[in-house]
């Protein structure tokens, strides 16, 4: 099984959500230009990536209406460590790594509820990403969701997020050597559900 030409497709898939995700959205009006020198805030960090923050979690959890809340939450907390932040990359690292965790007990009390959740209505900035994907990817982004979610983190940080291997380590507090592991076991997974549904062709 040609593992490699589904890496390239998860790529191809994820990098095309990421450019879709990081248009402006025409429902919220453009900012007042920064002063040069004047200090990040809270709202500045939340305009520029809450978007992207959301379609990680929803790739992580499956259920928009899920995602807003743990990226809510995850700014919540931001808010609560703000004095302790650097500057915008540690600010933007700590909302990562806050998403990823979140997103992980989600997971976390699903498995131990036992209990199938209908996914909620996606909303309009999501349903639009999702409809701007070729039937290719969208096979990609359904067989994603198959992963278990240690394996899902890594590629969708890897190839949504554009995070290198130590990056992904830090977000997800595993070593390096479990994140290549990982990914790799990831892209097998992949290749053998898409191989499956496509009759093995």
């Amino acid at each position: 099984m040609d593992t490699g030409g589904y890496e390239s497709t998860v790529e191809r898939t994820l990098s095309r959500l990421r450019r879709i995700d990081s248009r402006p959205d025409p429902a919220v009006a453009a900012p007042p230009p920064q002063a040069p020198g004047s200090p990040l805030t809270l709202a500045d960090l939340y305009r520029d990536h809450r978007m992207r923050l959301v379609r990680l979690a929803v790739l992580l959890v499956d259920e928009p209406a899920t995602a807003e809340d743990v990226v809510q939450e995850a700014f919540a907390g931001l808010h609560r460590h703000w004095a302790g932040l650097r500057d915008e990359a540690a600010a933007v690292g700590y909302l990562r790594t806050a998403v990823v965790n979140g997103s992980r007990s989600v997971l976390r009390r699903r498995r131990t509820a036992r209990e199938y959740v209908a996914p909620h209505q996606v909303n309009a900035r999501s349903a639009e990403s999702l409809a701007m994907l070729s039937a290719e990817h969208q096979a990609v982004v359904d067989a994603l969701a198959t992963l278990p979610p240690r394996q899902r983190e890594v590629l969708v940080l890897r190839y949504y997020g554009g995070l290198s291997e130590a990056e992904i380590a830090e977000a997800a507090g595993i070593t390096r050597g479990t994140v290549k592991s990982t990914a790799s076991r990831a892209l097998d997974a992949v290749a053998r559900v898409m191989a499956e549904r496509s009759g093995g062709r």
